[in-house]
């Protein structure tokens, strides 16, 4: 991964005829890859066509995520917000899916968000280090100007289905104003 922080992490699924078994978290390998404590696991589902975010929390509940898919794919989007790192504004996207189990770390400081690619609902599964705290809630628009970000429209069955609350996110450039991270 080229934004300093994140990681990918491949786990190991065990198939046979009846269908498969996974670990998704492991105090060991989460100890190895320099995870954090989890406070709080998340689920959400998406119809495809769906994006959401960009979304963060800052201090004093910054919070750092593990994605992974249950069902479906998606397109994971991070965008480092982290006004002194030297990737500043740089975003990434990587494909998380339920075949191959990769699961994404985002550490505190970056800006999240993903989109449903294909015909299927997506099942996203997360663990955040840090509770929900709506006081530290943040965005940024998904179709920022200055981001750029090359989401798959063309992967996606319809035109993006985006929440009230996300199209209403601030710019990068207005978070540029006054950093969080």
């Amino acid at each position: 991964m080229k934004l300093a922080g994140l990681k990918l992490i491949e786990i190991k699924i065990h198939r046979d005829d009846r269908g498969f078994f996974v670990e998704r978290h492991k105090a060991e390998w989460g100890a190895q890859h320099g995870l954090p404590q989890f406070v709080q696991d998340n689920h959400s589902r998406s119809k495809p066509g769906v994006i959401r975010g960009l979304h963060y929390q800052s201090a004093p509940q910054a919070q750092g995520k593990l994605i992974g898919v249950l069902h479906g794919r998606i397109w994971d989007v991070v965008v480092d917000i982290r006004e002194h790192s030297k990737t500043y504004g740089q975003w990434e996207g990587v494909e998380l899916n339920a075949d191959d189990g990769r699961l994404l770390w985002i550490p505190a400081g970056f800006a999240h968000g993903f989109c449903v690619l294909g015909d299927e609902p997506a099942d996203v599964m997360y663990k955040v280090d840090a509770p929900y705290h709506a006081a530290t809630e943040g965005g940024i628009r998904f179709d920022d100007p200055t981001l750029k970000i090359e989401w798959p429209l063309q992967q996606m069955p319809t035109a993006p289905i985006v929440s009230s609350k996300d199209k209403l996110m601030q710019t990068f450039a207005d978070y540029q104003k006054k950093p969080v991270f």
